[in-house]
């Protein structure tokens, strides 16, 4: 038999054993897509839909949503705002909770406000988050009886809604500002013919300020009902005790008996091409945004459907990335850019490109994003690209698979709240892996090139140009009409295909020589292993089953920017942003990506100001990659003169015009009142800033912090064997040049001034103001004392929020801060945030000194100490089984000199803090006759 005859055997044989795998491929595509059969759906008599699944990550923690499918897009004219008000008032009063009793309540069982139970309004939904500990069940009774409460039998007392006003007037101020003023012009022209355009959640401050009683109401009745309800429940909790509680508690609820439609608003075609040119003052920023008309998005339901989501996320991966390049210029056309699909409205989705635009000005940015995204449309991407991509797509999930019994409760559930919101498909993981293994391996470049010139509008689409920022003199701002016409021209622009440039395969062509261990010791308390190599480093080992595929890193030692001259201090300081900017070995950002397609794993080098540091991460089968990109930002870093220029050219646009932000010229205010002029005070970056720094001399300095690895401690936690990571230290870590040379910090003498100091900013043009008040000074360090500081700062954030907030009604958020610092001497700082009204400054500052007052002088409540120490000890119970938690601490106890074990220790420290240890610190630190404060107040303030 011939070759000729053997090769058409081998196809005859090919096409036998391949056909009916197609044919069945194809009856697949044609099935409904499954849901995840881990989390049970079921629905009661009364419509309301609820979602159930056991989950042990956490341990002893439920993770509970209340979603209402109802937001600010269902209000009527005179309730706009309400849809958000009315989960404000979720949190003043119920059936069952007089006014904070909720908060209060969820705070003495270790659930933070705000940073744990909260809740959004959006446009076309309301969502409650309600995490609960699960190990007294009469707590999980009763957060089932809040949202319970929540959904059917809100106060709405009068004299509550007058005091909430205040606080969501609060939320609103926070809001203002150029970007708030811009996007008021802008937005309803993205949405023009839509209710879209004008139903903003946050709504209107005449009608915040005016509403009756009965106006929102009028919305809680018409909206809060069981059939637009689901109840989310994911967590360590039996499904059947969940189940059970479900149906107690929303079983009874009723639907109004003559029910108003649930519409979804229309979002209408764009017909017309139009610019749009808005400039405010005080923006930061020029952007360019090309908006394409709004399609009707088809809900997937089929397999198929499914496959057809991968081939437009390759297409969405692979855009993204031809437009970071294009920043890698040295004149970059844009100092950010990225074209994608989505929208705010359910159920539509459009085209749209965005630009943080460069020096050149709107024309570049505009002919980079339209030409970028035509070369897309008329010749599609790459093999090469389409490989990579698919490497990176496949490690993705592959990741998330291998943690689908570590993921965490809360990722879950956001799944379960667009499934019901949105019908977007929930197969589970296990499907989703085996789809992903199955569709993406058979993807072709003609069929994702195919799906792209599809979804790439065409040149003579309808578009809405946008080019927002402030006015300046020196920049060239275009009228409507000749922004449009920029991108009518560059639409016409021939393009050229796209050039694959050829990189390394691996990021070492020959691996270092391998260091030596000298000493090793074991910590079986801890689980650690620390191992010693002969050229002074060390690793502290911690493997853990925590996560499946995680390993972190974090390595540091003393030295820093201290140690050079202040003139030497922007190369210093921008040293390690420099070389992740360059690259490292062969390999700039951008080949550096590419190179790493298909592996997870990071790495970032840092100078600080006492200590140089690395911090990384990897999947638990890329550790050698991590510590390669480790050994080559010690060994190798890239200098390369472009992307230099780069990186300053993007830096300079970014910052030209942030004086203009009254913000920006406060914090700035604010450094030098506390620093005046010592060469070492922080400093907020300018234009000028950038162009001060000398590459090579930035190079120089990075290399004398990592040239010599003398003294740096690394630790490595999560999925690794001890004896199989050994040689792999050796090699990268054991190799690392080394000196031996003792490596130190230095104290420059910065000091913040003491009190008494009252200072007022005055800058903006909105009523904004912002309070800021800073205790300073010198004090011995001890890991007892700072815990009890950060107690006292925690305790006055309840005050605050009791006081300051619910009763007051003076601010949104804000609080206090507090640390104690060991480098590079020993020192105490506490702070004071408050935004708020101009009107309301000099009352919230008594308020605030009042709190500070009576702290000192009886110390906190038990009560609102224990909810202090509750939390902790929910966050601790979390965090101990966490390996970025636990990599963080073993390093910072190295660096302080604190005992490994005491990591330990940690519920027993904070039981042990008293109400008079908190009296004795506030009385220590907090001197109301010796602090910094600063306000910033608008300009036309009187």
């Amino acid at each position: 038999m011939g070759i000729i005859n053997k090769m058409a055997f081998k196809t005859l044989v090919l096409l036998i054993v391949f056909v009916p795998l197609i044919v069945f491929s194809q009856d697949k595509l044609q099935q409904p897509l499954p849901l995840d059969p881990a989390v049970k759906i079921g629905k009661l008599e009364n419509g309301l839909t609820y979602y159930i699944r056991k989950n042990g990550r956490p341990e002893k923690k439920v993770e509970l949503r209340l979603v209402i499918n109802a937001g600010s897009i269902l209000e009527d004219e005179d309730q706009q705002g309400l849809a958000h008000f009315t989960e404000h008032m979720a949190f003043n009063g119920s059936k069952n909770f007089k006014k904070n009793d909720i908060v209060s309540f969820l705070q003495s069982i270790g659930v933070e406000f705000g940073a744990d139970l909260n809740a959004y309004t959006g446009f076309d939904e309301t969502v409650y988050i309600l995490p609960i500990p699960t190990e007294k069940k009469e707590n999980v009774e009763k957060g089932f009886q809040i949202l319970e409460d929540w959904a059917s039998t809100i106060a709405f007392n009068a004299g509550e809604i007058e005091k909430e006003r205040g606080v969501v007037l609060e939320e609103e101020r926070l809001g203002k500002g150029a970007d708030d003023r811009i996007f008021k012009v802008t937005y309803p022209k993205m949405f023009e013919g839509s209710k879209y355009s004008n139903r903003l959640p946050i709504g209107k401050a005449e009608i915040i300020k005016s509403f009756k009683p009965d106006v929102i109401k009028r919305f809680y009745k018409d909206w809060y009902r069981p059939n637009l309800m689901a109840v989310i429940v994911v967590g360590d909790l039996d499904p059947t005790e969940a189940e059970r509680l479900i149906k107690k508690h929303f079983s009874n609820l009723k639907n109004p008996v003559k029910e108003r439609n649930r519409d979804l608003a229309t979002v209408p075609p764009r017909s017309k091409s139009e610019g749009l040119v808005v400039t405010d003052k005080e923006a930061t920023n020029h952007v360019v945004e090309i908006y394409y008309p709004y399609h009707q998005v088809k809900e997937e339901k089929t397999v198929g459907d499914y496959r057809t989501y991968l081939v437009e996320i390759l297409f969405r991966n692979m855009l993204s990335q031809r437009m970071q390049e294009l920043t890698q210029k040295a004149e970059p056309p844009f100092v950010f850019g990225a074209s994608n699909i989505g929208g705010w409205a359910r159920g539509y989705e459009g085209f749209n490109s965005f630009a943080y635009v460069s020096k050149g000005g709107p024309k570049p940015a505009i002919e980079a994003l339209m030409q970028e995204n035509e070369r897309a449309r008329k010749f599609g991407f790459t093999a090469a690209e389409l490989e990579r991509t698919k490497k990176v797509m496949l490690k993705s999930i592959e990741r998330s698979f291998n943690e689908r019994d570590k993921t965490e409760s809360d990722n879950l559930v956001e799944e379960y709240i667009h499934h019901f919101l949105n019908r977007e498909p929930i197969p589970g993981i296990e499907n989703e892996y085996a789809y992903y293994k199955e569709f993406l391996e058979n993807i072709t470049i003609e069929e994702v090139n195919r799906l792209t010139a599809e979804k790439i509008p065409a040149d003579n689409a309808p578009k809405l140009v946008i080019f927002t920022g402030p006015d300046k003199a020196d920049f060239k701002i275009p009228t409507n009409e000749e922004l449009l016409r920029i991108a009518e021209e560059a639409s016409k622009t021939e393009v050229k295909r796209y050039e694959e440039k050829e990189i390394a395969t691996s990021l070492i062509q020959k691996a270092p020589a391998p260091g030596k261990i000298v000493n090793e010791s074991e910590n079986k308390e801890l689980g650690t292993t620390t191992i010693k190599f002969a050229n002074d480093v060390l690793v502290i080992l911690k493997p853990t089953d925590y996560k499946n595929d995680q390993v972190v890193m974090n390595a540091s030692r003393f030295g820093g920017q201290y140690l050079y001259d202040p003139k030497e201090r922007l190369n210093a300081e921008f040293a390690s942003t420099a070389i992740t900017q360059m690259g490292v070995g062969q390999f700039s950002p951008v080949d550096l990506r590419k190179v790493l397609a298909g592996k997870n794993a990071s790495v970032s080098p840092r100078i600080g100001s006492v200590s140089e540091s690395v911090s990384g991460q990897c999947s638990a089968v890329d550790v050698e990659t991590m510590l390669q990109l480790t050994y080559l930002y010690f060994t190798e870093p890239r200098e390369d003169a472009e992307l230099f220029n780069s990186f300053v050219t993007k830096q300079q646009a970014l910052y030209q015009n942030m004086t203009s932000d009254p913000q920006y010229t406060f914090q700035d205010s604010v450094i030098h009142i506390l620093y005046e002029d010592h060469p070492w005070a922080p400093k907020l970056p300018t234009p000028e800033t950038f162009s001060k720094i000398d590459r090579h001399r930035a190079l120089a300095i990075y290399k004398e912090r990592f040239g010599d690895a003398s003294g740096f401690t690394f630790v490595i936690v999560g999925k690794f064997d001890v004896e199989e990571i050994k040689p792999l230290l050796k090699t990268y870590l054991g190799s690392l040049p080394s000196t031996g040379k003792v490596s130190s910090f230095k104290d420059v003498g910065l000091r913040a001034n003491k009190g008494p100091i009252q200072r007022e900013v005055r800058k903006g043009t909105e009523p904004k103001s912002f309070i800021r008040i800073f205790w300073n000074g010198e004090a011995p360090y001890s890991e007892a004392e700072q815990l009890k500081l950060q107690a006292l700062a925690e305790v006055m954030n309840i005050k605050i929020t009791e006081t300051l907030r619910e009763d007051l009604s003076g601010i949104y958020g804000g609080g206090m801060y507090a640390s104690l610092n060991k480098y590079p001497y020993s020192y105490y700082s506490v702070g004071l945030s408050l935004p708020c009204g101009p009107e309301n400054v000099n009352k919230l500052i008594k308020a605030s000194m009042d709190e500070i007052v009576k702290v000192k002088t009886k110390g906190p409540s038990e009560a609102d100490l224990n909810k202090v120490k509750e939390t902790w000890k929910q966050q601790y119970l979390v965090n101990i089984k966490d390996n970025a938690f636990w990599a963080r601490q073993l390093l910072q106890n190295r660096e302080l000199g604190i005992e490994p074990s005491s990591i330990l220790t940690y519920e027993k420290r904070i039981s042990a803090i008293t109400s008079n240890d908190i009296k004795a610190v506030a009385n220590k630190y907090l001197d109301t006759t010796n602090y910094v404060q600063v306000v910033l107040n608008p300009e036309a303030h009187n």
